[in-house]
């Protein structure tokens, strides 16, 4: 079947309503576009879930700060509707923005825990924006799954908590980041980064590995854990905006990795100007 790009609310809530009359099951994968192989395991796996699979592509404007990268985010619409198609999506939703914030839009949903700290507190709003739009695509598509890559591991945890308190109905999955050879992990924004960046960027995961590797010898100190990956940030002349232990589910800060818990690293560095975010378990 031919992929279609629906570009209207009414254009979805019909194309929802046969596939409701069908039977099929729904997998939903949200996106702001210029995809890359993170995105398709997604769409892909959605495939093994359900029976048909829809993708948005919007870059959501408010989850964007004003000093922040909306007017550059990087876009490919053509290269990235080939790809839902390779990875076997239906339907895309392409909306403007005024077709989902059209004139007295007053409506926007807030999650007030886990969007606390780490990406929260350093840009404020944005989880705001991402529950605003992501509460407003499940509400449409009402899917029966919908998938979410774990690398952006805070938002992951603000949609699972507004499915669930809003009783939307669904599974709202997360999936293991995907990286590249080397170690990177898969993000729009690499686009940004130079040649020498792209090297130095690898700190990144080359500390989250250490910290890993010192776990698994039986350290258990936050700070010890936290301090592994800082030193490979240094070295490789990366600005830190954080690295924190934090409970796994609650996102509360952890002095240690206690038995049984699951825990996660989380960290945001920059390279030159570039604003980069990874994570790994830690425990568990």
């Amino acid at each position: 079947m031919a992929l279609q790009v629906l570009r209207t609310v009414d254009e979805v809530k019909a194309w929802v309503a046969s596939v409701r009359r069908e039977g099929r099951r729904l997998a939903l994968v949200p996106t702001m576009g210029y995809l890359h192989e993170g995105h398709l395991s997604l769409m892909r796996e959605g495939r093994k879930r359900a029976d048909v699979v829809a993708a948005s592509i919007f870059v959501n404007p408010t989850q964007f700060g004003p000093k922040e990268d909306l007017g550059r985010y990087p876009r490919d619409f053509q290269g990235d509707l080939a790809k839902c198609a390779s990875a076997g999506v239906e339907v895309v939703f392409a909306p403007e923005p005024s077709v989902m914030y059209p004139p007295g839009y007053q409506t926007y949903v807030e999650v007030t825990e886990v969007s606390q700290g780490l990406c929260g507190a350093r840009r404020p709003g944005h989880f705001r924006g991402v529950a605003t739009i992501v509460t407003q695509l499940l509400c449409l598509f009402r899917p029966d799954v919908s998938l979410f890559g774990e690398k952006d591991y805070q938002q992951l945890q603000v949609i699972k908590a507004l499915n669930r308190d809003l009783h939307l109905g669904g599974e709202v999955l997360g999936m293991p980041t995907v990286r590249e050879a080397d170690g990177l992990a898969m993000s729009s924004r690499n686009a940004y980064l130079t040649a020498e960046e792209r090297q130095r960027a690898l700190a990144i995961s080359r500390g989250l590995q250490a910290a890993q590797a010192l776990h698994r010898a039986g350290t258990s100190d936050g700070v010890a854990l936290t301090e592994a990956v800082r030193r490979e940030l240094r070295a490789a002349e990366l600005r830190e905006d954080y690295v924190e232990l934090v409970d796994a589910e609650r996102l509360t800060s952890l002095s240690a990795v206690q038995p049984g818990q699951p825990a996660r690293l989380l960290v945001a560095a920059f390279c030159g100007a570039t604003r980069l975010i990874d994570n790994q378990p830690i425990g568990g």
